[in-house]
């Protein structure tokens, strides 16, 4: 039996080699070397493998799919300019419906207002030829009643007077 060297102090020498401590290290150091290569490095490797399989394969997915992300939008952008130009031709289509419609609505305006005035200045001329007929008639029949009335009696001055007074006040109410 060794036993262990002591230092001048009288505590251990940790300097000094002693044989059995240090196979039964290197023993137990190589079991539990060949028991983690046997058993934990293989599982921990083939995590680390299947890991970076995963993220490699999230990676080309997450690529795959800005790929299909940027078709999806450039497709976005070409019907977006195209349902812009729709929406722009409609409009001038629209426009162009509407400047034909008041165009034609302003001509038959127009056209039924040059009828109305046709027609309102025809009723004036009648109405104006008509009451010139009316009075007309009332002149003659007032200028016959008027010289019945002198033929019937002899008339001075005075009385020549009144009765022009009174047929011009007559010939003003019947114009009324």
């Amino acid at each position: 039996m060794n036993l262990p060297i002591l230092a001048a102090d009288g505590a251990a020498n940790p300097v000094s080699f002693q044989a059995l401590p240090a196979i039964t290290a290197f023993v137990v150091f190589g079991v539990v070397l060949f028991v983690l290569a046997k058993f934990v490095w293989p599982t921990i490797a083939k995590g680390l493998d299947d890991r970076n399989h995963k993220i490699v394969s999230e990676i080309k997915a997450a690529e795959d799919a800005r790929a299909a992300a940027k078709a999806a939008q450039a497709e976005f952008e070409k019907s977006l300019a195209s349902a812009r130009e729709e929406a722009a031709n409609m409009i001038k289509q629209a426009r162009a419906d509407a400047q034909r419609v008041a165009d034609e609505l302003k001509a038959r305006n127009d056209q039924e207002l040059a009828e109305k005035v046709a027609r309102a200045n025809a009723d004036i001329e009648a109405a104006r030829k008509s009451a010139v007929a009316e009075l007309q008639a009332q002149s003659a029949a007032l200028a016959t009643e008027i010289a019945g009335k002198i033929l019937r009696r002899q008339v001075n001055d005075q009385d020549n007077q009144r009765l022009v007074q009174e047929s011009l006040k007559e010939l003003a109410t019947s114009r009324r």
